[in-house]
């Protein structure tokens, strides 16, 4: 990991600070910003997102689907996980804490909007940074890229419906013309425009496109900070206010990690899929598009919107989370191979 990536949390703190700070100091400043909108989008928010999210989306090589039949099973718990109960089960644990237990902590106004980010939140499944994390477990390179390639293209067609879907359930309305436009913003323009980019990279060799890689990395971290200190320019009275907000939202964020991490690396043991399989399913089955999430919750809600804080509060327990789960995950191999009928019983037998 470099040392953006393995700091995160600090750089989160510290941007929050910084936007509070900012806020609170030249407020006419973040009001101008704010103000820049065409269309609903906030331009230097919009063009801080797309630094944030194409450099990431270079990386998935979509040639890498035909590898998906390698690990059906594996893929299958991934997809599973991902689509069928991880926005489902945010929905349910946004409901629980959020509208019941914690109401009478949050302000009232903004209890919709923070269940609307918390299911934008589980409704990206994660795209680069599962790579560090399958690195990190000793997962296997194939599968990770094969299940990234998957999940980004069923992400096309199945995020606004999802997203749609269930904040209907929560009676959160949102128009579909703005959830669409979010789409294609913040997912398809991207995509294609991170596609020829990595087409023109690679027609230049291997180690070109590595080298290109490398120096881009830190943009989309940078552009992930600086979209940080505005939105916290404008959160920041309401978090002085309620200070509790965060740990709050934190609560069904970090319960859904564990349960879905868990269950994923259950199943795939359950169906015996080898243990480099299991980490990466797992771990894309516990983390999130984050940029994604906070890129839709400021297009949707606006900068000083509870769900744009609630997909914030993601960003903040990414890392250190994570970290957790791969040493879980790594830690419990000896566990997950005692089990008759997985990959690595049965090329070691006895």
């Amino acid at each position: 990991m470099s040392v953006f990536e393995r700091y995160l949390s600090l750089w989160v703190f510290l941007c929050i600070a910084a936007g509070i700070l900012l806020g609170r100091i030249v407020p006419e400043l973040a009001q101008a910003v704010g103000a820049m909108e065409l269309a609903r989008v906030n331009l230097p928010v919009g063009l801080l997102i797309w630094v944030m999210i194409i450099p990431m989306l270079v990386k998935v090589d979509f040639g890498a689907l035909g590898e998906v039949r390698r690990h059906l099973r594996g893929i299958g718990v991934t997809l599973f996980v991902n689509w069928l109960v991880k926005p489902f089960s945010m929905a349910l644990l946004g409901w629980i804490f959020i509208r019941e237990l914690f109401a009478p902590l949050l302000p009232a106004e903004q209890i919709d909007s923070y269940i609307a980010g918390l299911i934008l939140l589980a409704a990206a499944p994660c795209t680069a940074m599962v790579f560090v994390w399958s690195r990190l477990s000793n997962g296997d390179p194939l599968f990770t890229l094969s299940q990234v390639a998957l999940n980004d293209a069923i992400m096309v067609f199945a995020f606004a419906p999802i997203v749609a879907l269930l904040l209907g359930i929560s009676a959160i309305t949102v128009p579909w013309s703005t959830l669409l436009a979010s789409v294609l913003l913040y997912i398809v323009i991207p995509v294609i425009i991170a596609q020829l980019w990595r087409r023109r990279l690679l027609a230049r060799g291997t180690h070109h496109f590595e080298a290109v890689m490398a120096r881009a990395g830190p943009w989309s971290i940078t552009a992930l900070l600086a979209t940080l200190v505005l939105l916290f320019a404008f959160q920041g009275r309401a978090i002085l206010e309620q200070p509790l907000v965060i740990a709050l939202l934190a609560v069904p964020i970090l319960i859904q990690v564990f349960f879905n991490a868990g269950l994923a690396y259950w199943l795939n043991r359950a169906l015996g899929e080898s243990h480099a399989v299991a980490c990466p399913s797992a771990l894309i089955g516990a983390s999130n598009f984050f940029e994604l999430a906070v890129a839709a919750a400021i297009s949707l809600f606006g900068l000083e919107s509870g769900a744009a804080l609630a997909t914030v509060v993601g960003v903040l327990v990414e890392v250190p989370v994570m970290l957790l789960v791969v040493r879980a995950v790594n830690a419990s191999k000896p566990w997950y191979e005692r089990r008759h009928g997985t990959a690595h019983d049965q090329a070691h037998p006895g």
